[in-house]
Order: C-alpha cells, then sequence, then structure tokens
C-alpha cells in the first residue's frame, strides 16, 4: 500500500507500488505526465536512487520501473498533496490500462 511520509522543505513523498503489467512504459509515462502538469507543483519521481522530473515521459522511461518495482513521488508547491493524491490514484489504478 503506498505509504505517504513528509521529507526536507515540506514536500509530500510517497512511494507507489508499480502493479501494472507493463510498468512504466511510454503510454504509462504519458499518463503520469498529463496528470502531473494539472498541478500547480514540482514533482520529482525516484527509483533506486534515480531522480527525474515528474514531466519528463523519457526521464520516467528511464527509470525503468516493471511490475513489482516501486516509485517514490515527491512534489512541492501550492498543489503538492492534491498531485500526489492523483499521481497515486492514476498508479494505483493501474494507468487505466487493465
Amino acid at each position: 500500500m503506498a505509504g505517504e511520509q513528509t521529507s526536507q522543505a515540506d514536500a509530500i513523498v510517497r512511494e507507489i507500488p508499480i502493479t501494472n503489467k507493463r510498468g512504466l512504459h511510454a503510454r504509462a509515462s504519458a499518463k503520469f505526465v498529463q496528470t502531473a502538469e494539472k498541478f500547480d507543483a514540482e514533482i520529482t519521481v525516484t527509483r533506486n536512487g534515480e531522480s527525474v522530473g515528474g514531466t519528463s515521459i523519457m526521464g520516467l522511461m528511464m527509470l525503468s520501473a516493471g511490475i513489482g518495482t516501486s516509485i517514490t513521488v515527491a512534489a512541492t508547491g501550492r498543489e503538492a498533496r492534491e498531485a500526489v493524491e492523483a499521481i497515486t490514484t492514476l498508479v494505483t489504478n493501474k494507468f487505466d490500462e487493465e
């Protein structure tokens, strides 16, 4: 289950398991970016110590987040909490692909 933590600079941070069959592939990454861009927040996604911007399709794909892995989403800004909630919903709903 996705767990929320807070860290420095009042960021909203949540670890989210990847459960869809194809992981964070091109279409899923595009949906992630579309969701992230709706909010007034700076979003960073991390996996295995590598961090990328939440609005970079190529960056997200380079994380190689397949089924059974987890990503950590961190957001700061006016709508950080809403952004993390929306992204968590998208990912836990398997990007509406299954």
